[in-house]
């Protein structure tokens, strides 16, 4: 595999896990001394954008500058904005029940369990689902047209994200909506359409790496991992038993596609919101 600066790579490998590990160990820092670990969810976008920086500025005079730029702009973009959501999401609120249940069984110190099966499995996480963001760094042949398909894919991830997100948030505000199930929007075409944003995000930076055919190798992992997490993993399957009670969640179910938007079927009597 000629052509490829492996070395470099190898070494932006490991700038790229300091960064995370720093960015997880400040947030437990923080969270200890709030008392929240639902902190750690704002992390997430916050490691990435941090890899994408790191990677940017380690890959100077390797790779072509506009992947360079496109690479961390997009996923500076993705990540940022995540963080900031789910910061507004969670402003006011208390303990995250997921985490509140795990480390209800904690064995010892809860926030030593914490640091070990929440930080660090996501900062490796973090570092395992970036790497085509920091392979793409690495390509220094000029942009094809898998890089413009790339781009397009993740501008539509980015929209239904952020569309998405949006549109829940505003129904959710709304008092008269308590209790009923979001039926609206996006979310008629999708049950999920942030994650079948971050699905299309993942899969628009893999695309941006698959110039060199070394990058895309050792970077397909990525997009195979996110889509396994959001697909069967804590995104669509875990929210889904979460929801699975509630009146009208059921008919929802049945007229709107789980994953891939589509129109909605007919609706069926007892119709419902969330």
């Amino acid at each position: 595999m000629n052509g490829f600066p492996w070395n470099a790579f190898a070494l932006n490998l490991a700038w790229s896990a300091a960064a995370v590990l720093t960015v997880m160990l400040l947030t437990f820092a923080l969270a200890v001394r709030a008392g929240l670990h639902r902190i750690v969810d704002i992390a997430w976008g916050v490691g990435f954008t941090a890899v994408a920086v790191v990677s940017c500025a380690a890959s100077a005079g390797q790779g072509d500058p506009l992947r360079r730029l496109l690479v961390t702009v997009a996923t500076a973009l993705w990540g940022m904005r995540l963080a900031v959501h789910i910061a507004r999401r969670g402003r006011g609120h208390g303990e995250d029940p997921r985490y509140e249940a795990m480390l209800a069984k904690a064995p010892g110190s809860r926030n030593t369990y914490a640091l070990r099966m929440v930080y660090l499995l996501q900062g490796a996480l973090v570092w395992l689902v970036s790497l085509p963001v920091q392979a793409a760094q690495y390509i220094s042949g000029p942009p094809s047209f898998l890089v413009q398909a790339g781009s397009v894919l993740w501008a539509v991830g980015f929209g239904f994200e952020a569309v998405g997100d949006a549109q829940l948030a505003r129904f959710r505000a709304d008092p008269a909506n308590r209790g009923r199930i979001m039926d609206q929007g996006l979310w008629s075409w999708t049950r999920h359409p942030n994650y079948f944003g971050d699905f299309c995000v993942w899969w628009g930076l893999f695309l941006l790496a698959c110039d060199a055919p070394q990058a895309a190798a050792v970077s397909v992992v990525s997009p195979l991992v996110m889509s396994l997490l959001l697909i069967r993993g804590s995104g669509k399957r875990l929210l889904e038993r979460h929801m699975a009670d509630r009146p009208g969640y059921a008919e929802y179910m049945a007229r709107t596609s789980g994953f891939f938007p589509r129109p909605a079927r007919r609706r069926t009597a007892g119709r419902g919101l969330r």
